[in-house]
């Protein structure tokens, strides 16, 4: 024994060792009670936030509710405005046909987020007074958040929409159209109503309005009366009921009244991302769209359009490159000089129409100027007081309200080609022009309602949603069918798009329901306002 410990003591760095040890075991297993005070204290972050102020939830809402960029797939193709030859991730309504994978962007922004976000500033505020602002403006915008979704796809969920965090519903109904229009017609008359409430704070953070309550009462009478007008195939008595509410509550007075986002460098228009950055040589003006500009001497045509005359490649497409004229290529916003791409084409046979007309390449075709209304911090345009007038106009025409249907046409036209001055002085159009465009394309009441729905088809102009939306309702435009051969839909015209592969997967019981309600999954049934019948 004694032997060993000597082995030890003359290992004094092994015994150092062991010391260390015992010293590290007794530290472990001495009572904590003198280390644990203030330990709660210590272990918070004084900087973290605890509690999240509502508003930037409703502004969150705010941000996703821009049309998505992938609407250049679907709802701007199908309503020929802009169009792709090419396929593959872009085949969309350029070909009308199905590609599921590349047709979401409106459920993910819309369901996922603009729904999501409203439904939890509903909750937070619903039962605070002081809030009570936030509480309808947030209902208001869940209301046009829902009218996009369903007037795209049809059934979708609504009633259980976004509940689940807050309720573990993540499988949710999926409502008729028919009982969601009814329901939003009813939120927009209750929020709007419930604005201004005594006690409720001003909610200045809101993007959109500033919280002015006046804009957003005039908003939500305007979306109502676009909500009204959804019934006219189908219930033309409950279409007259509210847009004649929805009128006399108040509606858009001017430009100043237009529900926008106002777009930087840091939150930019996701349309002008799309086209300034992969997809820049892949879209095009359309013919049909940019001729009826040009028919009628409309000045938005110089406002919209850019050429690259002599334009070889994508990157013949440049501006700095357009300057140089030993390039051979030749920028040009003359309306006279715009030429839009025909319909019923691919990158392939598109090659036949560019022979025919001596152009160089098919990149010679006109495009949306990305350097202004498709600029990265171009403003997007939501509900506008163009579109109201000219469903005000129709109200009129067919005989709900009293009004002036010729002097509202013609106040629509104005009112958005002033608008065109908010995507910048480049597209600024002068007030000389407008005057002589409006007295040369004079309203005629025998034709009255094609006419107000194509001057709302160029107001909807990059709002492809909306522009989709009113021209399944109305018919106008009158387009001639894209006749491109290798179509997916055994109509005329796409009349919705797709649920996204996710449902099927993850609510499938549910979204089976809605497919066995309202017809089969694809682009060919329509959706419950959209019936043939005028």
């Amino acid at each position: 024994m004694k032997k060993g410990m000597m082995c030890k003591l003359k290992n004094p760095e092994k015994m150092k060792n062991i010391l260390k040890y015992i010293a590290i075991i007794t530290i472990l297993w001495m009572p904590m009670s003198g280390c644990d005070e203030g330990f709660d204290e210590m272990n918070v972050n004084p900087v973290q936030p605890t509690t999240l102020d509502p508003v930037y939830l409703m502004n969150r809402a705010a941000l996703f509710s821009t049309p998505a960029g992938t609407s250049l797939t679907y709802e701007i193709a199908i309503v020929q405005q802009i169009v792709s030859p090419n396929g593959g991730v872009l085949a969309g309504g350029n070909f009308n046909q199905l590609n599921r994978p590349f047709a979401i962007g409106t459920w993910n922004k819309f369901y996922r987020n603009v729904l999501k976000h409203t439904t939890d500033v509903k909750r937070m505020t619903r039962d605070d007074p002081s809030r009570a602002n936030l509480y309808h403006m947030s209902r208001i915008l869940h209301c046009l958040g829902a009218m996009i979704l369903t007037d795209t796809f049809g059934d979708i969920p609504y009633f259980e929409a976004g509940l689940g965090f807050l309720e573990g519903n993540v499988t949710p109904n999926y409502d008729a159209q028919e009982s969601i229009y009814l329901d939003v017609l009813n939120e927009l008359e209750q929020a709007t109503a419930g604005l201004g409430a005594a006690g409720s704070r001003t909610e200045n953070g809101d993007i959109f309005y500033g919280g002015n309550i006046e804009k957003w009462r005039r908003l939500g009478y305007s979306l109502m009366l676009r909500a009204a007008m959804r019934h006219v195939k189908v219930n033309p008595n409950r279409a007259q009921e509210w847009a004649v509410k929805a009128i006399s509550g108040g509606l858009m007075q001017s430009n100043e009244d237009n529900m926008l986002i106002r777009h930087d460098f840091n939150y930019s228009n996701e349309i002008g991302n799309t086209l300034n950055a992969t997809e820049a040589n892949n879209y095009y003006l359309t013919e049909p769209f940019q001729q009826f500009l040009s028919e009628r001497g409309d000045p938005r045509l110089g406002s919209i359009a850019v050429r690259f005359i002599g334009a070889g490649s994508g990157p013949d497409q440049n501006n700095a490159l357009a300057g140089n004229p030993a390039e051979g290529v030749r920028l040009s916003r003359d309306p006279a000089e715009q030429m839009g791409m025909p319909m019923g084409f691919d990158n392939q046979t598109i090659g036949n129409v560019v022979q025919e007309r001596g152009l160089r390449s098919f990149y010679e075709f006109s495009q949306v100027d990305r350097t202004r209304m498709v600029a990265r911090d171009a403003p997007a345009f939501h509900v506008t007081y163009s579109q109201t007038t000219f469903l005000l106009a129709e109200a009129v025409l067919r005989g709900w309200v009293n009004g002036d249907v010729t002097a509202l046409y013609e106040e629509g036209i104005r009112s958005h080609m002033e608008q065109m001055e908010d995507y910048g002085s480049a597209t600024a159009i002068p007030e000389n022009e407008i005057n002589a465009f409006i007295a040369a394309n004079p309203l005629d009441m025998g034709n009255a309602m094609e006419m107000l729905g194509e001057q709302y088809w160029v107001a909807s102009f990059l709002n492809g949603h909306e522009a989709f939306a009113n021209f399944r309702r109305t018919g106008y435009p009158a387009l001639t069918p894209n006749p491109y051969p290798g179509s997916d839909i055994s109509g005329d015209f796409i009349r919705r798009l797709s649920y996204p592969d996710a449902e099927f997967a993850v609510n499938n019981e549910n979204i089976q329901a809605a497919i066995s309600r309202q017809g089969p999954d694809d682009l060919d049934t329509r959706v419950w306002w959209d019936t043939p019948s005028q």
